[in-house]
Parts: structure tokens; C-alpha cells; sequence
């Protein structure tokens, strides 16, 4: 897979610059390493049957990176390749073959993005979910944190437009004060 860093961030060694974060994961059985640089550009948390599916649980919590600041350190993914009904885009699981590990998902909708199952992160505890979606098909005991925007849907309409979400911090906020 593809992988590099600016110029600038390999020069901040040494010269009081900081240097990019960089964190790991990897599957259940340990053939498959990967590290991610940076911070990612959003955390999902999705709700919908793909992902319940996908992850045997309630849900997917999703960190989604620039697909160039995604690296696999040893071992090869294997591939399951997925057209939902709804949009007909290829979503593409990566996942370890030898355990089954589920470790990131690709998106032909997204091309740039590469999605990273969140709880294959060695040390899983520094990002911060930013948005709920499909959350018409959350489970019946779901609560939603107030900070959090969510979506009865995807955060992204299929012609390209951002859908408006059911709940951002600002509104709880302002229901409490009125």
C-alpha cells in the first residue's frame, strides 16, 4: 500500500518541530501490522446492518484517514469486495486470512479515504468519535452523546451533498438553556 510523509515532517526530528503521530494495530493472530500517521480526518461511528454485520456487534467505530497515511507494516490483507443495494459503490473489507480480523474498509465513493476498524488499534483510547450515522438502524438501547453530531443516515447524501444531522452539540446545548 501506498505510504509517505511531507518533507516536513521528517525534517522535524531534532530541529524542535514536532513529528507526526503514528499509531498501530493489527489483527488478532498478529500476521497483519499496520500504522496509521497523523490524526484522522473524521471518527465515525456507523450503525448500519453492513457494519453491525461486518463487526458481529452494534456497531463500527471508524477512524477514516488519507489512504496515504495508512500503512501495512508485515503481512498481506486479504479482500472482500461488497456493492450495498442502496448506493451500488464497491466497499472493500480488508481483513486478515488467517483469523478473520476485519482491520479496514475501502470506499469507491471515497477514493481518497481509507476507513480503520477502530478497535484493531494497539492501543485503541486516543480518538474521539465526531459523528453518528445510520442511526435510524441503531440498536434499541443506543444513547447518543450530546457532543456528537448524528444522522438518521449517511453524513453525505448520495448526489454529493452534506445531509443535515438529527442532533449536533449546539441544538442539545440550546434545548437545555431554553
Amino acid at each position: 500500500m501506498p505510504f509517505s510523509i511531507s518533507p516536513v515532517e521528517t525534517l522535524g526530528w531534532g530541529t524542535g518541530e514536532t513529528m507526526p503521530e503514528i499509531h498501530r494495530g493489527g489483527c488478532l493472530c498478529g500476521d497483519i501490522r499496520y500504522r496509521t500517521v497523523g490524526r484522522p480526518e473524521r471518527t465515525t461511528i456507523c450503525h448500519c446492518r453492513f457494519c453491525q454485520r461486518l463487526t458481529g456487534s452494534a456497531f463500527l467505530i471508524e477512524p477514516v484517514f488519507l489512504r496515504t497515511n495508512v500503512e501495512i507494516e508485515r503481512g498481506t490483507v486479504s479482500t472482500f469486495d461488497h456493492r450495498p443495494p442502496s448506493h451500488g459503490r464497491l466497499v472493500q473489507v480488508q481483513f486478515c486470512a488467517r483469523c478473520g480480523t476485519h482491520l479496514s474498509l475501502l470506499f469507491e465513493r471515497f477514493p481518497s479515504v481509507q476507513g480503520v476498524c477502530g478497535g484493531t488499534f494497539d492501543a485503541p483510547n486516543w480518538f474521539k468519535p465526531d459523528r453518528h450515522i445510520f442511526t435510524e438502524k441503531a440498536v434499541d438501547w443506543m444513547v447518543f452523546p450530546a457532543d456528537v453530531a448524528c444522522f438518521a443516515q449517511h453524513a453525505m447524501n448520495l448526489d454529493g451533498t452534506p445531509s443535515t444531522p438529527w442532533q449536533t452539540a449546539a441544538q442539545r446545548e440550546s434545548a437545555r438553556s431554553g
